[in-house]
């Protein structure tokens, strides 16, 4: 049995990771890109990536092929686009971007450190409503909030 941590380390292997700096000149060079956030929609509703494109995780897979529900167009076209993967933390970007590359997109990167590294480069969010977010609050967003339930038991000693 693989633990989550393996899985991720697995997919570090495979996908290139780029830092939130480094995001402002991939997409000078390339305003082509396609930014998918792979958090879920309560989590993009709250903040996110201006002009970036929602496909949760969880159904991922269907938003990138045709024929589905969940297709969304831009994706499943864009096999040979360059893609940056982004959600919370860079962990669901990286299980998504493999996912993305085994499926046939050929520049496919996950934002380590995810939008978390994001707000703390002082970088823009924006809310549903477009609204951009003040920093401080995205550090509130982004905090983690662990009950004692959900840590292994343990590490709570």
């Amino acid at each position: 049995m693989k633990r989550f941590i393996e899985l991720i380390e697995e997919c570090k292997q495979h996908v290139n990771e780029v830092f939130p700096w480094d995001v402002e000149d991939m997409i000078e060079a390339n305003p082509e890109i396609l930014v998918v956030d792979v958090r879920e929609p309560y989590e993009y509703d709250g903040m996110h990536v201006k002009d970036s494109i929602m496909a949760p995780r969880g159904i991922l897979e269907t938003c990138v092929e045709y024929d589905f529900d969940e297709t969304i167009p831009q994706l499943a076209a864009g096999r040979d686009k360059e893609v940056l993967v982004i959600c919370r933390s860079g962990n669901r970007s990286l299980l998504a971007a493999r996912t993305m590359q085994l499926m046939g997109f050929e520049n496919v990167h996950s934002l380590k450190t995810g939008l978390r590294g994001w707000n703390e480069s002082d970088l823009p969010l924006f809310d549903k409503d477009g609204n951009e977010i003040d920093p401080e609050d995205g550090d509130a967003f982004f905090a983690t909030n662990l009950k004692p339930e959900q840590m292994d038991p343990a590490s709570r000693g």
